[in-house]
């Protein structure tokens, strides 16, 4: 018989595992990074972000800055006094919470005339992760599911 305790022990570490894989890092750009004259609206366009998962801005620090703003300050390309700018040259923004977020850059008029702005959705974070499409690196997130999921029902087998 399997000991309960045992069963609660491989369920929380899977658990723990599960909603460790699946946070991604986005390097907004790719190898362009955050600059000018970049379409970040196609960059965006095929990827799904979710709760948890971090935005990473690279640049040269002292030449561009990100600023989160709402949709007005997106469209407008505006920064108000209470916006919050980065200027680290590696700023990582987690995304904590699901729907819009929009950034830009607030350095001359990059925004405006350089296309430095970007809009992304974040979907909320699922507990269960049979419900999370697979996005770029879905292959490797399966992969590594099935292996947990095979590893569990493996242990258990040997104990039945």
């Amino acid at each position: 018989m399997v000991a309960p305790r045992l069963i609660i022990v491989l369920i929380a570490t899977i658990l723990v595992l599960a909603t460790s894989i699946s946070a991604k890092d986005y390097v907004v750009g790719d190898d362009s990074g955050w600059t000018l004259d970049f379409d970040y609206q196609t960059w965006a366009k095929d990827k799904v972000f979710f709760v948890g998962d971090n935005l990473v801005f690279n640049y040269a620090s002292g030449s561009h800055n990100v600023v989160k703003v709402n949709g007005t300050g997106f469209q407008q390309c505006i920064v108000s006094s209470t916006n919050e700018v980065l200027t680290s040259g590696r700023d990582v923004i987690p995304l904590k919470t699901p729907g819009r977020k929009w950034y830009i850059c607030g350095v001359g008029k990059h925004c405006e005339s350089r296309n430095m702005k970007l809009v992304i959705t974040v979907l909320p974070n699922t507990k269960d992760t049979t419900l999370i499409p697979i996005a770029t690196s879905g292959s490797t997130k399966l992969a590594v599911y099935g292996f947990i999921i095979a590893l569990f029902v493996s242990r258990l087998l040997l104990f039945v």
